[in-house]
């Protein structure tokens, strides 16, 4: 453990600036994207059909991408922010912090970690599809080779994000136990030790593998209509059950401190200069999205399928950044509320049971609090099961020789080998190191995948060049 810790402190003293200035980059390549005559570009051709209609279209993509974050740190993370903010701040009043601690939770949960996704995603949906390109993740970087065998250099890829998405999965799957174990320990009262953990983590791998069994789009297509559903539900319930006028006033201060301090807060620059903090909070994000969006990419590009560039943009960046302000405002804002304005001391709770006992601690304040309960827990197994399951088919993939459009699934076994590895290694940690394990899976899976996004980002930009030549 004592190695993988030293390994997360060389990562961020030496790469913090490579995450931020890359996940910086990348949201202004979504805007760039947009308005360029990419925009028109359909991907699959012009005659290309859609794959999935719209909204189911939206809610795989909201599922497979941050719903277990929103989930598991949406009512922990703005606690940790009133508590122990950066030293380079002066937050000397309760709407000071208030403001601070809503504009990080946007600034950690929207446009930026979406833009991470949407740049590669693009790029291999257009490599594939329209460049006839392997699936591959070196297929990704079309603009820059000419290269269509990949051989080698394609493989060597391939396993580097691999590890990867292991690590970012494992990360994910680790927040995801901890919340879970935290729930039934406060409505059933049973033990949250290692044994239950590890309870926890049997039941969602064997629920994830499954699902990826079904084939593409199958059983995640059922899993995140309905996750959405419940997550619509639950924004509506805690927003009119609780405190609804504070919540408008906290997300309109948020909001404009976010817009406010976006370059410096992205860039870790101004009031910003904290690595301390920096490196606990925003570069671990960086981090833990670059670890999953080279392989969640491939499934995002893959069931793009007869949209337009242009679609592409707004259903994968704009319309999921701007539901996770949404459900921030309510969920983050609602914690905000209970810390300052109602004398609950969640920052004891988060002292003593941990980030995970948070948003219990808030529904258990609430009329129904045991239905509410139950609901999360309900959307955070589902939350985590489709993430899972496309990432899973994705990896099985790039493990599969011969995978194309028209043969579109990977031998099962290999989804179940892949199940049971991200299993083990977020059980390990989780039971080892607790929320601290999770954070440094997120920057040792995210190194790796840091340069190949760098690489896309120039991607981009000789795509924009060159778009005749090579769409």
């Amino acid at each position: 453990m004592q190695l993988v810790n030293n390994a997360n402190t060389w990562i961020l003293n030496h790469f913090d600036t490579a995450f931020n200035y890359t996940s910086f980059f990348m949201v202004v390549l979504c805007l760039i994207i947009y308005f360029s005559p990419i925009g028109k570009v359909k991907i699959g051709g012009d005659n290309a059909q859609p794959l999935l209609n719209r909204y189911r279209w939206f809610s795989i993509i909201l599922c497979t991408t941050i719903a277990v974050g929103i989930l598991f740190w949406g009512s922990a993370e703005p606690v940790y922010h009133i508590s122990s903010p950066p030293s380079s701040l002066a937050l000397s009043t309760d709407a000071d912090k208030a403001a601070f601690s809503m504009s990080t939770v946007f600034m950690h949960w929207s446009f930026t970690p979406y833009a991470i996704y949407t740049i590669p995603a693009l790029l291999f949906a257009l490599g594939y599809y329209n460049r006839k390109q392997k699936f591959s993740l070196s297929s990704m970087l079309f603009p820059i080779t000419k290269n269509t065998d990949h051989k080698w250099w394609g493989i060597t890829l391939n396993n580097i994000c691999l590890f990867a998405l292991v690590a970012g999965m494992a990360a994910s799957l680790g927040a995801g136990i901890l919340s879970l174990s935290g729930g039934l320990a406060s409505i059933a009262g049973v033990a949250n030790n290692a044994w239950l953990t590890g309870i926890i983590t049997i039941v969602i791998v064997a629920s994830f593998t499954l699902s990826a069994a079904t084939g593409l789009l199958k059983g995640i297509r059922i899993l995140s209509s309905i996750n959405v559903a419940i997550f619509i539900a639950l924004c509506i319930l805690v927003a009119a059950l609780g405190p609804t006028r504070e919540l408008v006033g906290y997300m309109f201060a948020g909001l404009k401190e976010y817009a406010i301090n976006f370059v410096p807060h992205s860039l870790s620059t101004g009031a910003f200069t904290d690595k301390e903090w920096t490196h606990s909070w925003t570069t671990f994000y960086w981090a833990n999205w670059m670890a999953w969006a080279p392989v969640t990419a491939l499934f995002l590009g893959r069931i793009a399928y007869g949209y337009t560039v242009r679609q592409f943009i707004l259903f994968n960046w704009l319309i999921p950044s701007l539901f996770g302000i949404v459900w921030m405002s309510i969920f983050s804002g609602t914690s905000i509320y209970y810390e300052l304005q109602e004398g609950m001391n969640l920052t004891s709770v988060l002292q003593s049971k941990g980030p995970e006992a948070i948003i219990y601690s808030v529904l258990n304040d609430f009329p129904i609090a045991t239905i509410l309960i139950v609901i999360f827990l309900i959307s955070m197994l589902i939350s985590y099961v489709t993430a899972a399951d496309s990432n899973t088919e994705a990896m099985s993939g790039i493990s599969t020789e011969g995978l194309s459009p028209d043969s579109p699934n990977p031998p099962i076994y290999i989804k179940y080998l892949w199940g049971i590895v991200v299993g083990a290694v977020a059980w390990i940690m989780i039971s080892f190191s607790g929320i601290d394990g999770v954070k440094m899976l997120s920057n040792l899976g995210g190194l790796p995948a840091l340069f190949l996004l760098m690489l896309c980002c120039v991607g981009v930009v000789v795509l924009i060049i060159r778009r005749k030549k090579l769409l």
